[in-house]
């Protein structure tokens, strides 16, 4: 089969990426054809055998996405006129999804979209003027994946007729060959980070990540670690700039990386304080590499962090969340005892399930 997929796709990072490359692999794998349609980038190109579309436009968080489902509806119709496509799938609800059910709707083809969260727990929720947008996009797919229980019963509180029956959970799946305990020191010397244990944030930094409380809670700590962070966003310098004016000490920002599998392995834990959280890709990434985990009581989170791996925080009380880094931090027995159980529970999410009813009927048949 032709599958064209519509959303974030590398060189650009985020969850949302590695969520359709995971799944572009595994389709190419079983022998099918995947196309990708993606924010514009100067460093577009196929990778693993999938062919990677960029669209026209300005490649600047928060200004692109205006742009983008116009530009993706226009390159979706240009590849409809070369290949015979039998599927469309879009990720995220609004601009991708959007742009995958209109051309989808209007060419006869089976479209589905998947639900990210912030899509639903963000934008949905807290911008009004574009509820209507968004149920439209949910009315007009044919089936609505999303990505934790969580979320799903998100979309299914929006009441669109008939979505309860066609929403299904997809898990997120992470590559265990990729991310795995046998990394090295690299990174640590790379920041000469050798002499006291590290505690590693990886994610956009939005305030919907809550990485502010995290330097908060360092401010309180009653052990001694080193807060790496890792990602960009509009926080970047906000954030940064706190550290230096509160001297808040030993706190790391690396910026924006593409080799977070040769960082984690160096950590001790990985930190996830997030306000909301509809996954938490990130978290199933660390367990993988065998490490234990501290994550925000909200969400999808609470679908991944056991009592055997790692603790849940309030999110919106700061001695929480320093209290659990200080107990894991303190306790390197407890951190060892975690560690053991992480990766099995990693492998609970190492399958890549394909998800259209097509192919499972193909594969049954």
């Amino acid at each position: 089969m032709k599958i064209a997929m519509v959303g974030q796709f590398p060189p650009h990072v985020g969850g949302v990426g590695v969520h359709i490359h995971t799944l572009s692999k595994e389709l190419v794998k079983q022998g099918h054809e995947v196309y990708v349609i993606t924010y514009p980038h100067k460093d577009i190109k196929d990778i693993d055998g999938i062919h990677v579309i960029g669209t026209k436009g300005l490649n600047i968080p928060g200004v692109r996405g205006l742009m983008f489902k116009k530009n993706a509806k226009k390159a979706l119709n240009e590849l409809l006129e070369k290949e015979d496509i039998d599927i469309i799938h879009g990720h995220y609800l609004f601009p991708a999804g959007a742009a995958a059910v209109e051309v989808g709707n209007g060419k006869g083809i089976k479209t589905y979209v998947t639900a990210h969260g912030s899509d639903m727990f963000e934008v949905y929720k807290k911008q009004p003027f574009m509820r209507s947008t968004i149920r439209k996009v949910l009315k007009s797919a044919d089936v609505v994946f999303a990505v934790s229980n969580a979320l799903r019963h998100e979309i299914i509180a929006t009441g669109v007729n008939g979505i309860a029956d066609k929403t299904k959970l997809s898990w997120n799946s992470v590559d265990i060959d990729k991310f795995s305990n046998k990394g090295n020191d690299s990174f640590k010397q790379e920041y000469n980070l050798l002499d006291k244990p590290i505690v590693l944030f990886v994610g956009n930094l939005i305030k919907r990540k809550n990485v502010d409380s995290l330097l908060e809670a360092k401010k309180i700590a009653n052990s001694d670690y080193y807060l790496v962070v890792v990602g960009d966003g509009p926080l970047f310098k906000k954030l940064k700039k706190k550290v230096e004016d509160e001297n808040i000490r030993d706190v790391i920002f690396t910026g924006s990386r593409d080799d977070v599998e040769n960082i984690i392995p160096s950590c001790d834990l990985l930190v996830l304080p997030s306000f909301s959280e509809s996954f938490g890709l990130v978290l199933i990434e660390a367990l993988a590499c065998g490490k234990p985990v501290i994550g925000s009581d909200v969400g999808g989170i609470t679908e991944i962090i056991t009592d055997d791996v790692g603790f849940l925080v309030d999110p919106n009380k700061i001695p929480s969340i320093a209290r659990a880094i200080d107990n894991m931090v303190n306790d390197e027995d407890l951190r060892y005892v975690l560690s053991l159980n992480a990766r099995n529970r990693a492998i609970d999410f190492s399958k890549v399930m394909i998800p259209y009813e097509e192919i499972q009927n193909e594969e049954d048949s």
